[in-house]
């Protein structure tokens, strides 16, 4: 009897299918430390551990800060 792909030895394979990506900054934090910059006029302000850079307003102009090396990635 032939096997014409349709019903017998179906899912056979080894579900290594796409994905396995790890999520933003590939997986990896950080870490300790570091600054908070605001991208519109470039005040610093210490990363305190635990709480986001976006959450932090520019102590200058009010403007949203970010992690100091997410500006420097391109």
């Amino acid at each position: 009897m032939r096997n014409s792909g349709k019903g017998i030895n179906m899912g056979q394979g080894r579900g290594l299918g796409q994905g396995g990506g790890r999520g933003r900054n590939k997986g990896g934090s950080f870490g300790t430390g570091g600054y908070c910059v605001c991208a519109k006029c470039g005040a610093k302000a210490s990363h305190q551990t635990g709480e986001k850079c976006t959450t932090i307003k520019c102590p200058k102009c009010g403007h949203t800060m970010v992690r100091e090396e997410l500006l420097n990635k391109k």
